[in-house]
């Protein structure tokens, strides 16, 4: 098999692991074009000054000695089989890199042999890469679960990046579909990866010179509706990565069908949409100070496919709003939907000089389209509906989800022709009273 089937065949097996940023599309190069984008490998990752950056993302092999019934590479099914050399890795690394095509490497593999085999074939990758051809790009590379920790240092040593893959959100799950692989197998090289990360921070206050060990941090991967585990457990249990391990991303997976193994969830397309949530949820815990126990809860244990997280956290708490604008606090203005990160920071900037009316915030980045129904400007609202739940899920409610729009039409209320101060319910409590809770 030459090196170009190789590549066909183990660039789309790579496509499962998604932990980095994103994956090629299929648009091949023809004649009086520019720009190619066959699916040959290629994904994007982002480095820590925010430069997008593009990476060879294959896989060593897609032999494995596991059969895990969620997975396209499992023992048992019967699907085309390739392996790289680390000498065709190192040179597809180079040639492409020479060429202008990538700026570094994501490497990663099914488990070939045993676990300290592949990771020994991976080492010798990114070794070869650093020592004898003095590739300084960025390469994220894949931790395999149950290798020794002496190979897991030597390859953090080398890589900008590692991944451990969860895979599989609960010990339950994994036990049934998954019996080869084990939780400790798993939690044990993400942390001692994450006691190295702390080794090496304190090292570098003392010299700068210190060895590095993946100075971009670490990352897992959960795949979402294979098992029928909740969105608050799969939050819940995101957040306690975070802490315990200071994770730098959890990706999210949409479990694409691969098997008719009946042990596994009967979806016919993989739930993209809830996937999409679930990233806007981890973001909140991530940027917004919110905790998965605000988010979710165990007697609402999904999450709204019609609604981003943080809009629906407003819809459940109507109580903390409206906002007002002016005085609210930096954590206060993260609440309200439509204002981001850098809005809220414009707008405790732009205070400083003059009290902010509705017009200012269009200019200051806020999606109005959504902040209007949560917040007021100089004690005006600016809602075009009265200030209740129902009318404001109505307003919120995407156009394409009809039939809920034609429920909650039938229970909004009417606009009335009375000025601003008598036709809004605006809750008498100040945002001040909450600062101590946010």
């Amino acid at each position: 098999m030459d090196i170009q089937e190789k590549l066909t065949i183990l660039s789309a097996a790579a496509k499962y692991d998604v932990s980095c940023s994103s994956s090629g599309g299929s648009r091949k190069n023809t004649s009086n074009s520019i720009g190619n984008s066959e699916p040959s490998g290629i994904c994007h990752s982002f480095t820590s000054d925010g430069r997008c950056i593009s990476l060879l993302k294959i896989l060593l092999t897609n032999y494995c000695i596991y059969n895990c019934a969620y997975c396209v590479n499992r023992s048992s099914n019967d699907i085309e089989r390739a392996a790289f050399t680390p000498e065709e890795v190192i040179e597809l690394t180079i040639n492409f890199y020479r060429r202008n095509y990538i700026e570094g490497l994501f490497l990663s593999s099914a488990v070939f042999k045993n676990a300290n085999h592949t990771m020994e074939l991976l080492i010798k990758v990114i070794s070869s890469l650093r020592h004898e051809y003095n590739f300084n790009g960025y390469i994220h590379i894949k931790a395999i679960p149950g290798a020794d920790p002496a190979l897991i240092k030597q390859a953090g040593s080398l890589a900008d990046r590692m991944s451990v893959n969860i895979e599989l959100p609960s010990n339950n799950s994994l036990k049934l579909l998954a019996p080869q692989k084990s939780k400790d197998d798993i939690l044990t090289p993400m942390s001692f990866v994450n006691s190295e990360i702390i080794t090496r921070k304190k090292n570098k206050k003392i010299s700068r010179k210190a060895p590095d060990f993946v100075p971009a941090g670490q990352s897992t991967q959960l795949i979402i509706g294979a098992t029928p585990e909740s969105d608050y457990k799969i939050i819940n249990l995101s957040e306690k990565l975070y802490d315990n391990f200071n994770l730098k991303r959890v990706y999210y997976s949409a479990y694409v069908p691969v098997s008719n193994n009946p042990m596994l969830s009967n979806i016919r397309f993989s739930p993209l949409l809830r996937e999409h949530r679930l990233y806007q949820a981890d973001w909140l815990l991530r940027f917004y100070d919110f905790k998965a126990n605000e988010i979710l809860s165990e007697n609402s244990p999904s999450l709204d496919l019609n609604f981003d997280p943080k809009t629906n956290w407003a819809l459940n708490n109507l109580w903390f709003f409206p906002v007002e604008i002016n005085k609210a606090s930096y954590k206060a203005l993260l609440r309200i939907p439509g204002i981001g990160m850098i809005s809220a920071k414009r707008i405790i900037s732009a205070r400083w000089v003059h009290a902010l009316n509705f017009e200012h915030l269009k200019n200051l980045g806020v999606v109005l389209k959504r902040a209007q129904y949560f917040i007021t400007c100089k004690g005006k609202y600016y809602g075009d509906i009265p200030f209740n739940e129902s009318n404001i899920k109505y307003r919120l409610t995407p156009k394409y989800d009809l039939n809920l729009r034609e429920k909650q039409k039938n229970d909004i209320e009417q606009l009335s022709f009375l000025d601003n101060s008598t036709k809004m319910i605006i809750r008498s409590a100040s945002i001040t009273s909450f600062k101590g809770e946010f």
